[in-house]
């Protein structure tokens, strides 16, 4: 064949064009081949940690790379993401987004090291948790009604949560906003720290995320007195939700989302994506979060991006109204 320099430049076009693609092509050829560390911003033991060691094991199988969990707690889980938001975008480094680290704390915390509308690649939504409402086995307090009255007998009655600007705490904002009772949030360090001081009669409320507490619950140890969400858990079919207890109006679902550096290749989400999806869909996956009182669903890479956005304009409205801060 003779080539014309006509069709010399456009081969070498095409040559330039594909040479500039086989990085990308081999990182998906070669994803993974080496360990993937998922970045949990709390502390073990919590509902994040649970559902990443559920889910990660699956995803491990899938990829045929260990996932390891990174327990980074701190900061309302600004510390783990930050660390996400600097790995290198080549998808060996992920994180445990949540709509607080994601959608929130940006309006709380005077000082924010990441911008989640920026620095991070959206991967698959995980799912839902059910917050809920509880007192210690010995408290006096047997209803959402009662604890009303008993914060308005006791204005700056304390509450606990697993952390500043977590949903537990917007759950907190909105009870006392909805009542009209002032409340004090005390931030915990994850959910354990909160349960112990709970079990030990140290404090008498607490919102939190329902799989930490489940057992307890059902062990007989904590009373719960509602849930946050838009319906009842089947993990406690009896527990009304705090509307139905009488607080019209009120719900609270947060979501939880798998996340990498920004700028991570095309291919390495959309196997990061398929291998999570497939995760969250085995029966046996999907069982043990709901008998938790987590509700898991996947998500395409841009449902998740664009859940971010909406959420990060939506709760920077609530943050306002109530004048949340954390430091």
């Amino acid at each position: 064949m003779t080539f014309t320099p006509s069709r010399r430049a456009t081969f070498a076009a095409l040559i330039a064009t594909a040479w500039i693609g086989l990085p990308f092509a081999a990182q998906a050829v070669d994803y993974p081949s080496k360990p993937i560390r998922f970045v949990v911003p709390y502390t073990a033991g919590g509902t994040t940690d649970l559902v990443a060691r559920t889910v990660g094991q699956k995803v491990s199988e899938k990829l045929g790379q260990p996932v390891i969990i990174d327990n980074r707690a701190g900061a309302g889980g600004n510390i783990g993401m930050d660390a996400v938001a600097k790995a290198p975008a080549d998808g060996y480094t992920i994180g445990f987004g949540a709509i607080s680290t994601n959608a929130l704390n940006p309006h709380i915390y005077k000082s924010m090291a990441f911008d989640p509308r920026k620095d991070f690649s959206a991967i698959s939504l995980l799912g839902t948790s059910t917050i809920v409402l509880e007192v210690p086995a010995a408290s006096p307090i047997q209803s959402v009604a009662e604890l009303i009255a008993a914060a308005k007998k006791n204005p700056g009655l304390p509450y606990a949560t697993a952390g500043a600007g977590t949903s537990m705490n917007l759950a907190g904002v909105m009870f006392a906003q909805m009542t009209g009772t002032e409340l004090t949030h005390v931030a915990y360090k994850g959910s354990g720290p909160a349960i112990n001081d709970m079990l030990g009669n140290t404090i008498g409320v607490m919102f939190d995320n329902l799989p930490a507490s489940l057992p307890h619950i059902q062990a007989g140890k904590l009373r719960a007195l509602a849930v946050a969400g838009p319906a009842r858990s089947p993990a406690l079919p009896n527990v009304p939700t705090i509307a139905e207890a009488g607080l019209k109006g009120y719900a609270l679902d947060p979501w939880f989302g798998v996340y990498g550096p920004a700028h991570l290749p095309a291919p390495i989400v959309k196997a990061l994506n398929q291998a999570f999806v497939e995760a969250l869909a085995l029966p046996e996956v999907k069982d043990k979060l709901t008998q938790a009182g987590f509700t898991p669903r996947s998500s395409t890479a841009e449902a998740l991006n664009q859940l971010t956005q909406s959420e990060y304009q939506r709760l920077g409205d609530v943050a306002r109204k109530a004048g949340m801060s954390a430091d």
